[in-house]
């Protein structure tokens, strides 16, 4: 078994590496060398949450395509330019509102340049508020009812009786009590910015010149608030019909499953934009939208295989080995989930591959809500996309990889917010359940 787990973290960490669609393409090998070399049967293939992310990248994209993304950001730079002096707080709640909205933390591209600026121009060392809204567009993603996560987490816990309400009655107040304590811990972050060395450095050197951030122009916006509103619309459909299921169609007395009614919901609300505002197709389909999210689709498709292979052929001597530490001590296994997210960098990846186990292990899945957070451990190494988009947009140098690496811009907020998610989720699952 360790021969067969050593292989399983070569091919995420060579896949990590390669990045884009790196990471489902080792998962491919990591499973053919499981099946070919060790003789395990291959599990079935995560199809179910491949498509629905399928389908919500989809109208995600229509959305996109339609301008109502570049609308979403006109308004989030009109919230930050009217309240400069309050960037570190209304920064992290405007990504962790587009993450939720979307499901996809890549949306925070279009608004990072915008938080940079504003912060400069008010003399707030921008890492502070860039740092917190970075790990706030992450831990979103496990509080947004159409984030591939979710989807994944609710398909794994529905033996359970459990709904999509169930899940997000505790991820949405628990992340967004992270962020916010995050925000509030942010807002004193290293020195000011007229006091930072790098910064006077830059001013001297003439490196920093005075411009204003263009954001694209929404030439249409009557077409992106309608794509806008029809988004919202079939999201909203989604939380309803996942914590009423007896609003759901039913079939032979059983009620239409989830993973196919959010297919169904976001391919319509797709179809639904692309008509309404007479948007090309294929415009949608070159998006950042679409690109991040299909590269999500091949990392699940080989990771997830590959872990499920592992995990389904292991199963006895893997519970056998921690089962008494575990049902003991049952929040190690948020420790697990934190430390094969920094590997996986995904969390839809990381529900798929380690949450079994924790089923497995026996631990209640009132406990695996609550330790969802845990899987928003990808800003502990600094090289996640939008860690790298963050520290390039800030132009004062104030956000930053340290010299021993670790010592970053992201790691203080990101470890207070996720810590304290934990804490108020573990706190929410004694009161409601």
């Amino acid at each position: 078994m360790l021969l067969q787990l050593f292989f399983v973290l070569v091919a995420i960490i060579l896949g990590a590496r390669l990045g884009g669609i790196g990471l489902g393409v080792m998962g491919g090998i990591g499973l053919a060398i499981l099946t070919f070399v060790f003789g395990l049967k291959p599990t079935a293939p995560p199809i179910d949450v491949m498509l629905m992310i399928a389908a919500v990248i989809s109208a995600a994209s229509a959305m996109q395509a339609a301008g109502g993304l570049d609308y979403m950001v006109k308004m989030a730079e009109k919230l930050l330019r009217r309240n400069p002096d309050r960037v570190t707080i209304l920064s992290p709640l405007v990504t962790y509102f587009f993450t939720f909205l979307a499901g996809t933390g890549h949306v925070a591209y279009s608004v990072l340049p915008v938080i940079a600026e504003v912060a400069r121009e008010t003399k707030i060392r921008p890492e502070r508020p860039l740092g917190i809204a970075v790990i706030a567009s992450q831990q979103a993603i496990t509080a947004s009812p159409i984030s591939a996560a979710t989807v994944a987490l609710l398909g794994l816990l529905s033996g359970y009786n459990i709904t999509l309400f169930d899940i997000l009655k505790v991820s949405i107040p628990a992340t967004l009590i992270g962020v916010i304590v995050g925000a509030i811990c942010s807002m004193k972050v290293g020195k000011e910015l007229m006091k930072d060395e790098e910064y006077l450095k830059r001013i001297e050197m003439k490196m920093i010149e005075e411009r204003e951030v263009k954001i694209n122009e929404v030439k249409d916006k009557f077409k992106a608030k309608i794509s806008v509103l029809i988004f919202i619309a079939a999201t909203f459909l989604i939380v309803l019909f996942g914590s009423l299921p007896s609003l759901r169609p039913s079939f032979d007395g059983i009620a239409l499953d989830m993973p196919s009614l959010i297919e169904i919901l976001m391919l319509s609300a797709a179809a639904i934009i692309l008509l309404v505002t007479k948007t090309d197709g294929i415009k949608a389909t070159q998006g950042s939208v679409f690109l991040a999210g299909m590269q999500a689709v091949i990392a699940i498709f080989g990771i997830a295989w590959m872990g499920d292979t592992f995990i389904n052929g292991n199963i006895t001597e893997l519970t056998a080995s921690i089962k008494d530490v575990v049902q003991s001590m049952p929040w190690l296994f948020g420790l697990a989930l934190f430390v094969m997210s920094i590997l996986l960098y995904s969390q839809a990846a990381t529900v798929r591959a380690i949450v079994p186990l924790g089923i497995a292990l026996g631990i209640s899945p009132y406990m695996l809500i609550a330790l969802f957070p845990a899987v928003n451990g990808y800003f502990f190494i600094p090289n996640y996309p939008t860690v790298v988009a963050a520290i390039n947009f800030d132009r004062t140098g104030t956000t930053r990889i340290g010299k021993w690496v670790l010592n970053h811009s992201f790691m203080m907020p990101g470890l207070v917010a996720t810590i304290v998610s934990i804490i108020v989720g573990l706190l929410l699952i004694q009161l409601l359940f």
